[in-house]
């Protein structure tokens, strides 16, 4: 069983990087056929596909966000993190890690379905303000 826990800070300024990490336990960030996602979800919104890094190390973004966010791993921790450039307050949400194994990659388009993938982080609150 994969589970997945989200950390990093609450509060960003304005402009500032927010950098969260994901810390996988249960199997591999290398593990053949995982894709695992940063997924976010601003107050009264659905549920938005910012990334994921496939089991191969490849990285696919929303276009909406991929001049802004990046995700790399470090499997020596077992663990994947996304940074965003550039926050201002429409980046404020519920930020989830998730992860998903399939033969098959993601496509999203639109809101994210909860099951869409196979496991999720409990979640972390972030706030952008001065």
């Amino acid at each position: 069983q994969v589970q997945l826990q989200e950390s990093g800070p609450g509060l960003v300024k304005p402009s500032q990087t927010l950098s969260l990490t994901c810390t996988v336990s249960g199997d591999s960030v290398k593990s053949d056929y995982y894709y695992w996602s940063w997924i976010r979800q601003p107050p009264g919104k659905g549920l938005e596909w910012i990334g994921y890094m496939a089991y191969s190390g490849s990285t696919y973004y929303s276009p909406f966000l991929k001049k802004r966010a990046s995700i790399s791993r470090d499997p020596a921790k077992n663990q994947f993190t996304l940074q965003l450039n550039s926050v201002s307050p429409a980046d404020a949400a519920v930020y989830y890690c998730a992860a998903k194994k399939s033969e098959v990659a993601p496509i999203h388009i639109g809101d994210v379905t909860t099951d869409e993938y196979d496991y999720w982080g409990q979640g972390t609150q972030v706030i952008v303000s001065s």
